[in-house]
């Protein structure tokens, strides 16, 4: 199941989304989510367990909303109907207010948040292109890949595994490309005074968002009214805009930094090549305080890790509510083939580009930072590639 075919399957009538509820899926997934919370909370702390349920809140607003970065670029480019591309900008522009002055010396007495700023250069070009590519081939990106398993797709979990794979050859190669040609983060708020800094970035999405307008052919097909249900879905973009915004505010202000996905990734690859006796210890990108750290702890001690099963069983309760959670089939040899390479390279990509639509995109711009724009455009243009493979894997546009 894609982010196509959900938004598409969200948008039965009341009465036939509530006799659509899939009980069973529901009852897993509210005893997942309790048990989690529980064993969290215990195991670790109440602020881990606070960012487990609102990954899960993450997920039901993504799978509710239909919200791909995926299938919006696609469809801005292919079908001019920018509105699911507006939605991505409007949100990274509300983010931006609340971020870049809390993580530039505004926050809470007592709180020191820290933005998603990278360097630029060789290794974010690359990346981002690479990762671009990927998730039109997999047919959804970092965070379309987690709310479309939990959606009960099977073809995603063989892209999350790809994925997997993926990120921990990246983190492998991820010294190397560094070395390569670039430039330290450049902090737009330091670089051009905080009220410059949001003024160059909300000018920045609204031109983005003025060119999908007027690329917009006889007008784009309008969001039907109505039906919208808040516990069922479907959810239009602007209460799946509003609850990403202020779910990524309370992760910054808990986590200490914006939401991101694609480091689990590579965790979870790292321990389990660790579990078959491969020492990723001897590897560079594993010996950096952070990985040394992580690949010592639990899972359930790191961030990004506890998001994105929270996120997973959010997307699973969303869809048993709407009677949308798929037990689909694995997909043929073809459209495998597709999800294992897009998997692959936006695993590698992620690893490179220093995140994906949601650390680098949202989390990049957002923070202020010149390397989500450079992201931004390097990642657009390898969707244009990716659209063009993308029938070569049965995939339609």
């Amino acid at each position: 199941m894609s982010t196509d075919s959900l938004a598409s399957a969200a948008t039965g009538s009341g009465s036939d989304v509530a006799q659509a509820i899939d009980r069973s899926a529901l009852a897993f997934a509210l005893a997942a989510l309790a048990l989690g919370t529980l064993i969290i909370g215990y195991e670790v702390s109440a602020r881990m367990a606070a960012l487990f349920v609102i990954g899960a809140g993450l997920g039901m607003a993504l799978l509710h909303g239909a919200f791909g970065f995926t299938a919006g670029w696609r469809r801005a480019i292919v079908h001019r109907d920018g509105r699911g591309l507006r939605a991505q900008l409007w949100v990274i522009g509300v983010t931006a207010l609340l971020f870049i002055p809390l993580i530039n010396g505004f926050a809470p007495a007592g709180l020191s948040p820290q933005g998603a700023i990278a360097p630029v250069g060789t290794s974010l070009v690359v990346g981002a292109f690479l990762f671009g590519l990927g998730m039109q081939l997999g047919n959804g990106c970092g965070s379309g890949t987690l709310f479309t398993l939990g959606g009960g797709s099977a073809r995603m979990m063989i892209t999350l595994v790809a994925f997997i794979v993926g990120s921990v050859i990246g983190s492998v190669h991820m010294p190397w490309w560094l070395d390569q040609p670039g430039f330290d983060p450049v902090n737009l708020a330091t670089a051009a005074s905080l009220p410059g800094a949001l003024v160059l970035s909300l000018a920045g999405l609204a031109f983005v968002g003025w060119i999908t307008l007027k690329r917009e052919a006889g007008g784009a097909a309008r969001e039907a009214a109505g039906g919208h249900r808040f516990l069922r879905g479907p959810w239009p973009f602007l209460w799946a805009g509003a609850a990403l915004v202020l779910l990524n505010l309370a992760t910054l202000l808990i986590a200490g930094h914006p939401w991101t996905i694609t480091y689990g990734f590579a965790l979870w690859g790292a321990k389990a090549a660790q579990a078959v006796g491969i020492d990723m210890s001897v590897y560079e990108f594993w010996q950096w305080p952070q990985g040394a750290n992580a690949l010592q702890a639990s899972l359930l001690t790191d961030v990004t890790s506890v998001m994105n099963i929270g996120l997973v069983l959010g997307a699973m309760t969303a869809a048993a509510l709407a009677g949308t959670f798929a037990k689909s089939s694995l997909p043929d040899a073809r459209s495998a083939i597709g999800a294992i390479l897009g998997g692959l390279l936006m695993g590698y990509g992620a690893r490179l580009g220093f995140g994906c639509n949601i650390g680098a995109f949202l989390g990049g711009i957002a923070s202020g930072s010149l390397h989500g724009w450079i992201w931004f455009g390097a990642a657009f243009l390898g969707t244009l590639a990716g659209i063009r493979l993308r029938p070569r894997f049965g995939l339609s546009n």
